[in-house]
C-alpha cells in the first residue's frame, strides 16, 4: 500500500489525542494544547464544494451554540487548502439553502490538510473508500485530551447530529455521576448503576432498593439496576 495514503497509526478509545501544528481558517492551531480543558468534537469531511458535506457544515454551523454550552468545540478538516475553505464557507453564507437553513456562517475553524498529515494521523483515510478524500470521521476527545468515542460513516451518507449531541451529554453524565447510559437513552431518562464487583454488593445490591445516597433503585437484577436521571 501506498505509504503516501496509509495511517501512521489509527488512534483509539483511550488514547491520548495525537498532537499536531496546522494552519486553520482561524489562523494557526497547535491541538490540543489550544483546547486544554474542553471537550472537542474532530470531524472530517471528504471535501468541500460536495453536495452532502455543505449539509452537514450548515447543521454543525446552526447546532454551534448547543455544542458550546455543552463546553465542546468543533474542529473541521478535509483534504483541501485554507483558501478552498474560505471560499466554500462563503458559498454556504451566501447560496446554499438546506431544511430552511441559510446565510448560515461557519464559524469554527477548519483545518488546511492538503498534505494528509492529520488525517493520517487520525486515520482518516480508508484507502479502499478513497486515496484522496477523508471518510466521514467523529472523534470526541475530551478535556484531558483522551479519545472518548470515534464513529465513521462513508462518503455517500451524512451524519445524525442530533446522535453526536447525544452522545456528548451521554459521555459527560457518565462522567459526572459515575453510571451509564442504557440503549436509546435520551437526556432525563433513568441511567445505569455499575454493577455489583463482589457476590457480597450482589446480595445487598437484590436485597435493597436504595444507593448511600437514599436514592431509589429499580432492580432488574443483581446485574441490571436503574435509577432516574440527575436533576442537572
Amino acid at each position: 500500500m501506498d505509504d503516501k495514503t496509509t495511517p501512521s497509526h489509527m488512534p483509539l478509545i483511550g488514547d491520548t489525542a495525537p498532537s499536531f501544528r496546522a494552519e486553520t481558517t482561524h489562523g494557526p492551531m497547535s491541538f490540543p494544547e489550544d483546547y486544554k480543558g474542553k471537550w472537542v468534537i474532530l470531524f472530517s469531511h471528504p471535501a468541500d464544494f460536495t453536495p452532502v458535506c455543505t449539509t452537514e457544515f450548515m447543521t454543525f454551523a446552526t447546532m454551534a451554540e448547543q455544542f458550546h454550552a455543552l463546553g465542546a468545540e468543533l474542529i473541521g478538516l478535509s483534504i483541501d487548502s485554507k483558501q478552498s475553505h474560505i471560499a466554500w464557507v462563503r458559498a454556504i453564507q451566501e447560496k446554499a439553502e438546506f431544511q430552511g437553513m441559510k446565510n448560515v456562517s461557519v464559524n469554527f475553524p477548519i483545518i488546511d490538510d492538503i498534505g494528509m498529515k492529520v488525517a493520517k494521523e487520525y486515520g482518516m483515510i480508508h484507502p479502499n473508500a478513497s486515496n484522496t478524500s477523508a471518510v466521514r470521521a467523529v472523534f470526541f476527545i475530551d478535556p484531558e485530551s483522551k479519545i472518548r468515542a470515534i464513529i465513521y460513516y462513508p462518503l455517500t451518507n451524512g451524519r445524525n447530529f442530533q446522535e453526536l449531541k447525544r452522545l456528548l451529554i451521554a459521555m459527560q453524565t457518565s462522567d459526572k455521576y459515575g453510571v451509564a447510559t442504557p440503549a436509546d437513552w435520551q437526556p432525563g431518562d433513568e441511567v445505569i448503576v455499575p454493577a455489583p464487583k463482589t457476590s457480597q454488593e450482589a446480595c445487598q445490591r437484590v436485597a435493597q432498593s436504595q444507593d448511600e445516597s437514599g436514592q431509589d433503585y429499580r432492580t432488574v437484577d443483581w446485574y441490571l439496576s436503574f435509577k432516574p436521571a440527575p436533576s442537572s
